[in-house]
């Protein structure tokens, strides 16, 4: 059943170009973590030279009253008051939204991470290093830290492009999308000649992006696709697509919690993803977690007397 539902979804091929383009996403991310996480220590060690009084023997003297909710971030000790303004010299949106919610400022003198979320998106609350975070928030970190000396217009780019694949309501985009995608983050790519790890990554893109990107199902005995590409077996395609609809639906996740009333866009996509995963059981069976708190978090922001489509009352039970 697994098998006959792959073949039926690559058989679309701007569905198919969807899971190539994540596919890159996936391997960007790999490259990034290591080199990534590298150059926040460095950062951290660099800020702490500049600034010696918010080191380890630092501390936050205002306990819960230090504590950063959101895009709000009031710090009534005097060391989160100074790691604040540290934070904002370095920061290249530091007059627009800063998620401080991430962070925990009481180990911003012993962590490097804690102070490199202050420089990511929402959602990073809970990541304790580079190798627990996805592209995006890593392109996020290189594109708003100035540490990272980079042509920001190539790094945002590819967030835009990331940004497209996970807000794509039916999961597909264009080859003519794909080959914009594929100069965008080779542009991207090329600002890190000399990090052997990213180099590396840069002939796979290109090869998976200029391939048919077949894939070998056994029990039909033949690929899907021409003679020649890349070859990737069933559970390494079902590894990509579950990773990147785990990453579709904690973005719908956030998108619903910052929201008090749901907008009929996100409304919309969270029903063609159900739909979607109805029709294909293997990924559904894998994401049922992942719905369920969508879901919970979903019939929160409904209003009492709201009636989901389709969903049938007791007494209109046959």
């Amino acid at each position: 059943m697994v098998l006959s539902e792959l073949a039926v979804r690559l058989n679309c091929a701007e569905y198919k170009n969807w899971v190539k383009a994540g596919h890159c996403l996936l391997l960007l991310r790999g490259c990034l973590q290591g080199f990534v996480g590298r150059e926040v220590l460095a950062f951290h060690s660099r800020l702490l030279a500049a600034a010696p009084g918010l080191g380890p023997r630092a501390a936050c003297s205002g306990g819960w009253r230090c504590s950063p909710r959101a895009r709000q971030f009031q710090p009534q000790c005097q060391v989160c008051a100074e790691w604040k303004r540290e934070i904002l010299k370095h920061h290249t949106n530091r007059n627009g939204d800063v998620h401080w919610g991430n962070c925990r400022p009481a180990l911003w003198p012993v962590d490097a991470w804690e102070v490199a979320k202050a420089f990511m998106p929402r959602g990073q609350a809970d990541k304790t290093g580079p190798e627990e975070c996805d592209a995006v928030a890593l392109l996020n970190l290189i594109n708003s830290c100035d540490h990272f000396v980079v042509d920001r217009r190539k790094v945002t780019e590819v967030i835009k492009c990331r940004n497209d694949i996970m807000h794509s309501s039916e999961m597909k985009v264009s080859s003519v999308w794909l080959r914009d995608f594929q100069m965008k983050i080779q542009n991207f790519l090329n600002e890190f000649k000399n990090i052997p790890e990213i180099v590396a990554v840069y002939s796979q893109i290109e090869q998976l992006l200029t391939s048919d990107w077949a894939v070998y199902i056994p029990e039909e005995d033949q690929r899907d696709g021409c003679d020649t590409g890349v070859y990737l077996s069933e559970s390494q395609v079902n590894e990509i697509e579950m990773e990147l609809l785990k990453e579709k639906l904690q973005e719908l996740y956030l998108q619903v919690k910052e929201q008090e009333v749901l907008p009929e866009e996100i409304l919309n996509q969270l029903e063609v993803v159900k739909e979607f995963l109805r029709n294909n059981e293997g990924l559904r069976n894998g994401l049922t977690e992942d719905m369920q708190k969508l879901d919970s978090l979903r019939q929160q922001h409904l209003k009492p007397d709201s009636k989901e489509p389709g969903v049938q009352t007791p007494e209109g039970k046959a």
